[in-house]
């Protein structure tokens, strides 16, 4: 059972094709997010599957094709992994922070290999690659969503400041938690990328009422 764009994935269920699909697209996730798309080779992808090359081409139009189910792949466990906590929490307070919380190295979560999706993504498509900037750019927008609607919720119930605007402290929170992210990535120091986590999660105490 594999986890893929917001669903559990049965194998007994799948054609022998879409089984093969699947195992290509698990397999050369973690390779496609830590090396990119143009540093990703067919070695590195049929090492990876086991497969041949024929093969892996005979399921996907080309590399790009797999490149952006990788990023699905990616995203989707990259998100559930943070909802899964979110959805532990019991008040909206709590959810918020979760938010942040669950990128911290105390969280201990098993993210995919080589770190943010979304910024690896963006990086590494630049202007080359405009279907997996797109795709990455709906990754971030997803984010923003999640963190918007529990805001709202947050001013709803009265547990936020009235006056707090959702989408600039979404965003604002988004942005340093991506620059941790790049932190680590320039440092692998997980200590650089924490601090900015905490810097994020003040903003978000500072739109909880007294």
């Amino acid at each position: 059972m594999i986890y893929y764009n917001d669903h559990y994935i049965c194998h007994m269920e799948m054609s022998k094709t879409e089984r093969t699909r699947a195992h290509i697209i698990a397999s050369t996730a973690a390779i496609f997010n830590k090396k990119g798309y143009a540093g990703t080779s067919i070695t590195d992808m049929t090492k990876a599957t086991q497969l041949t090359s024929g093969s892996i081409y005979g399921n996907f139009a080309n590399k790009e094709e797999v490149a952006l189910a990788a990023f699905d792949y990616n995203l989707a466990n990259f998100r559930r992994l943070v909802q899964l906590e979110v959805n532990k929490c019991t008040t909206t307070k709590d959810k918020l922070y979760m938010y942040i919380q669950a990128y911290h190295s105390s969280a201990n979560l098993k993210f995919p290999e080589g770190g943010c999706p979304m910024q690896n993504a963006l990086v590494d498509a630049d202007d080359t690659f405009e279907a997996l900037r797109k795709k990455a750019a709906e990754g971030i927008m997803l984010w923003k969503k999640d963190l918007v609607t529990v805001i709202q919720q947050g001013i709803k119930e009265g547990v936020f400041r009235p006056e707090t605007k959702a989408e600039k402290t979404a965003l604002h929170i988004i942005a340093l938690s991506e620059f941790g992210f790049l932190m680590y990535s320039v440092s692998r120091s997980r200590k650089q990328s924490d601090e900015m986590l905490e810097i994020a999660m003040e903003v978000a105490k500072s739109i909880v009422r007294d």
